[in-house]
C-alpha cells in the first residue's frame, strides 16, 4: 500500500483524485475471496493427519525364477534277432546292476524280459549319464522308467483312445479283393469281412461279377494320429442275389439279424486261394489218366505252402502219405462228418491229434498224382461225399431268450447305421 501512496503523491493534482479512488478499489477487491476459494472452503474438508505419509515397515523379499530343467537326449536301440535285455544293455554300456534294479520293478520285470526283435527301447540321458527308459507297449501305453537318486522308479503313461466310424461299399466287377481294396479297406480288414462270412459264401467259388458289399467298422486314433484297426461292427454281403449280414454283438461274436450266430461248425473253404481250378463233379475226366472219374471234391489251386486250415473242429485220423494222395490228412469231426485234405508239401498234425477249427494242419503243395501244385479238399456226410459249396453245415447255439432281446437292439442300430451309410453314398453317386 505505501508504494502506491508514494507514486500517487508525484502525480499532478487533477489526476490524484482519480487515482485514488482506482488504489482503494483495487485493494478492497484483492482482500475479497474469489469464487474458486469460496468453493474450496466449502468442499474441502481439514487436512487430516491420516492423510500424511507414513513410513511403513516392509521388506521387498527377492523373487527367484527356477531354472528349467535341461531336456533329456533321448538314443533308441532297435531289438535285433537274438537279443534280451542283458545284451542291448550291454551294448549300450549300461551295467549289470542297473539292469537288475530295473528288471526288479513290477511292470519292467513282466514286460522288458520279452522284447521282439524289430521292437525298440528308448534310454534317456542328462549330462551323459543314464536317467530313464521308455518302452511302448501298445498304441497308448507307454512303460516310463526313471532314475530317483540311486533307485529306480516306473509309471504308465497312458493315451487316450479314440474310435472313429469308417463305412466302405462297393460292387464287384472282376473280384472281391480289387473292390475292398479301390472302396478303400485295407487288406487285413479284407480279410477280416470275407472270414466274417466264411461261413456262407466260399470265396473261391462262390463270388460273382454284380456281388456287392457294406461294412462299418472301427478305426482307433491316438492324438489325432491312426494308430490301429479297430472291430466290423456291421457288415452285408449279397452273394448272387442272396443276403447276407453279421452284427458284432457285446459279448464280441457276430450274429445275423435274427440272432443266429455267424460261426457254424465248418467253413466253406479250408485255404486262402489265388484262384479255383477244378469244382465238385462227379462225372469230370480225369487229368493224369484220361477216364471218366469222380472228382468228389473240390481243388484250390494256390501257391506252394500256403496254409492249409482244419475246416472244424475234430480228431486227425490220417496223416500219412501214399503215391496216389500225397501227403494228406483225415478228420474226423463227429459220427457224421470228415473232411480230406491231399496233396500237401508239409503235413503239421499227427494221428490221434485234437484240432480247432482255423488251425493250420498242413501247407499246399503238389505231392502224389497231381499235374500241378492245389489242395484236394473233400467233404463226407454220413461217408457220402458232399459238395462243401452246398452242403448244409450245422448251425451254432443261438442266443438265449433275454440275450436275444439284448442283441436285437444292438442289431436295429447298427443296421439303421449301415442303412443310412448307403443312403448317403447312392445319394453322393
Amino acid at each position: 500500500m505505501a508504494p502506491a501512496i508514494k507514486l500517487l503523491r508525484q502525480l499532478p493534482g487533477q489526476h490524484q483524485l482519480g487515482i485514488a479512488i482506482l488504489v482503494v478499489m483495487i485493494t478492497l477487491l484483492g482482500a475479497l475471496p474469489s469464487a474458486q476459494q469460496l468453493a474450496r472452503q466449502h468442499s474441502d474438508p481439514p487436512p487430516l493427519a491420516q492423510r500424511l505419509p507414513l513410513p511403513l515397515p516392509l521388506q521387498a523379499s527377492a523373487t527367484t525364477t527356477e531354472p528349467e530343467p535341461e531336456p533329456l537326449q533321448w538314443h533308441s536301440i532297435e531289438v535285433r534277432s537274438g537279443d534280451n535285455l542283458a545284451k542291448l544293455f550291454d551294448r549300450a554300456g549300461l551295467s549289470a546292476s542297473t539292469l537288475h534294479r530295473i528288471t526288479q520293478l513290477e511292470q519292467a520285470g513282466k514286460t522288458l524280459v520279452k522284447i521282439l526283435p524289430g521292437q525298440t527301447i528308448e534310454l534317456g540321458y542328462l549330462n551323459e549319464a543314464f536317467v530313464a527308459l521308455r518302452y511302448v507297449l501298445n498304441a497308448t501305453d507307454t512303460l516310463l522308467i526313471e532314475r530317483k537318486g540311486d533307485q529306480f522308479e516306473e509309471s504308465l503313461q497312458h493315451k487316450e483312445l479314440e474310435s472313429r466310424h469308417r463305412f466302405a461299399s462297393a460292387e464287384i466287377s472282376s473280384n472281391f479283393w480289387n473292390a475292398a481294396v479301390e472302396a478303400g479297406m485295407r487288406p487285413n480288414q479284407i480279410m477280416r469281412l470275407a472270414g466274417l462270412f466264411g461261413w456262407d459264401v466260399d470265396f473261391a467259388l462262390d463270388i460273382r461279377q454284380g456281388d456287392r458289399f457294406s461294412v462299418l467298422w472301427q478305426d482307433n486314433y491316438v492324438q489325432g494320429r491312426f494308430a490301429s484297426e479297430g472291430n466290423i461292427l456291421v457288415a452285408e454281403f449279397v452273394n448272387q442275389g442272396q443276403t447276407f449280414r453279421a452284427v458284432r454283438h457285446s459279448d464280441g461274436e457276430y450274429y445275423n439279424a435274427q440272432g443266429q450266430p455267424m460261426r457254424k461248425a465248418f467253413l466253406r473253404a479250408p485255404v486262402q486261394f489265388n484262384y479255383v481250378s477244378s469244382n465238385f463233379n462227379p462225372r469230370r475226366l480225369h487229368p493224369v489218366t484220361g477216364q471218366v472219374r469222380a472228382h468228389n471234391g473240390t481243388d484250390y489251386v494256390a501257391p506252394v505252402g500256403t496254409p492249409i486250415m482244419a475246416a472244424g473242429d475234430g480228431v486227425v485220423t490220417h496223416a500219412t502219405y501214399n503215391k496216389l494222395n500225397g501227403n494228406y490228412v483225415f478228420i474226423k469231426h463227429s459220427d457224421t462228418y470228415v473232411t480230406k485234405y491231399l496233396h500237401l508239401s508239409k503235413r503239421s498234425v499227427k494221428k490221434g491229434q485234437r484240432v480247432k477249427q482255423g488251425q493250420t494242419i498242413g501247407q499246399l503243395g503238389a505231392t502224389g498224382r497231381v499235374t500241378g501244385a492245389h489242395l484236394h479238399y473233400e467233404f463226407l456226410v454220413n461217408g457220402v461225399h458232399r459238395n462243401p459249396r452246398t452242403v448244409k453245415l450245422p448251425e451254432s447255439k443261438p442266443l438265449v431268450a433275454e440275450e436275444k432281446r439284448r442283441f436285437a437292439e444292438i442289431s436295429e442300430q447298427r443296421l439303421r447305421q449301415l442303412a443310412h451309410r448307403q443312403a448317403v453314398l447312392l445319394a453322393m453317386q
